[in-house]
């Protein structure tokens, strides 16, 4: 884990996540945090879903809504439709959101 950075921003109303998503990955998991070539540091996720008719993005949205404690529909991709880091903006309670993820990336999942 990289401790000073984090993958997510805080909004008024939830944050915003930006991930880095692995499909056909074997199994649905959080991997850690990873920080990229470019300095921005992402959370790692992959899910077993194939990257076809969107079946990876609505898998990576029910993880993170399971993960977190959100509905579903409090998980919205806002940017990355098509390509491996995506941007997602979850809405709810910034404070426990945000606690959740950094006692996964600390910890693992």
């Amino acid at each position: 884990m990289i401790s000073d950075a984090r993958p997510w921003l805080l909004a008024p109303d939830g944050l915003v996540l930006t991930v880095r998503l692995t499909p056909k990955g074997g199994r649905d998991g959080i991997d850690g945090i990873e920080r990229r070539a470019d300095g921005r540091c992402v959370l790692k996720v992959r899910v077993r879903a194939p990257p076809t008719e969107g079946e990876a993005n609505a898998a990576l949205v029910q993880l993170l809504a399971k993960t977190l404690g959100v509905a579903p529909r409090a998980v919205r991709l806002v940017a990355g439709d098509t390509a491996r880091i995506k941007r997602l903006h979850i809405i709810g309670a910034v404070n426990t959101i945000a606690a959740t993820l950094e006692t996964i990336t600390c910890c693992g999942l």
